[in-house]
């Protein structure tokens, strides 16, 4: 759940670098670095205090800490701009959407190409052990927490990277853009929907998720005008329930795809 923290962290970095200095690219690179670092540190101290903790106390450590940094930015108001947020100038190439748009899928396909290296690596195949039995790669010699703290330092700097990417893209960071636990939802059910442990499954369960939240809405409006004449069909699917059906889509997918699509696809 600290991955809301980091996400927020990034966002903040750049958020306040720009807020205070020029829009120029050298001050977004300011912004990420300081937002890194400070994510890296944060991430290697929670490694150190809680991944010798197991599962749901672990996930309960990682909440709480999520939870009072959000507090702390939507209270420190000279600094984060408290609940309001911070509104920023960005580099002329990123003022037309369509160059953003470009910026960010780029950034996007390099994040994603270096993590796939990442996992087809001995590191990888290290981190796959331990979390099929991390008992016996303790055995075989593995430093399992030394592991672990460096994958969760990984983990760290991957959402770092997207919330400053998304701060760009917004052009604003605030606590309900970046620190909202909604965002971890939204990375869970992404996750869970595409296939856990999978690279490719993370990419497929951001596109159908991100899809659905966009044009289900309007499948539910066109539905609705079509059965005007069938009782209870215009209401049942009117556009303001349209997150009645998409958390049914949601349920629907997690039981006929238990590993999720990618996972079921595999077994």
């Amino acid at each position: 759940f600290a991955h809301t923290m980091f996400f927020g962290i990034g966002g903040y970095g750049v958020g306040i670098a720009m807020a205070r200095l020029e829009p120029a690219w050298a001050n977004v690179g300011v912004g990420i670095a300081g937002a890194v670092l400070a994510s890296l540190a944060l991430s290697f101290l929670i490694g150190l205090f809680s991944l010798r903790v197991k599962a749901i106390f672990f996930a309960m450590i990682t909440l709480a800490v999520a939870s009072f940094f959000a507090i702390l930015a939507s209270q420190l108001s000279a600094i984060t701009g408290g609940e309001d947020g911070l509104t920023f100038k960005v580099p002329e190439l990123l003022r037309s959407r369509t160059s953003a748009y470009y910026v960010v899928f780029v950034a996007a396909t390099a994040v994603f190409l270096a993590l796939l290296r990442v996992v087809n690596s001995p590191f990888g195949r290290v981190l796959l052990a331990i979390r099929e039995n991390d008992f016996r790669a303790e055995a075989l010699g593995y430093r399992t927490v030394v592991y672990r703290t460096v994958a969760n330092c990984l983990g760290a700097l991957v959402a770092t990277l997207a919330g400053a990417l998304y701060a760009l893209w917004l052009r604003y960071t605030g606590p309900n853009t970046t620190l909202d636990f909604s965002i971890m939802v939204d990375i869970l059910l992404m996750v869970v929907i595409g296939g856990m442990g999978t690279m490719y499954g993370a990419v497929l369960g951001a596109t159908l998720f991100v899809v659905a939240q966009n044009y289900l809405q309007d499948a539910m409006k066109a539905i609705s005008s079509a059965a005007a004449g069938v009782p209870l069909l215009p209401q049942l699917f009117h556009p303001d329930r349209w997150l009645l059906w998409l958390g049914l889509l949601f349920v629907l997918s997690v039981y006929y795809f238990p590993r999720g699509i990618v996972g079921q696809l595999r077994k």
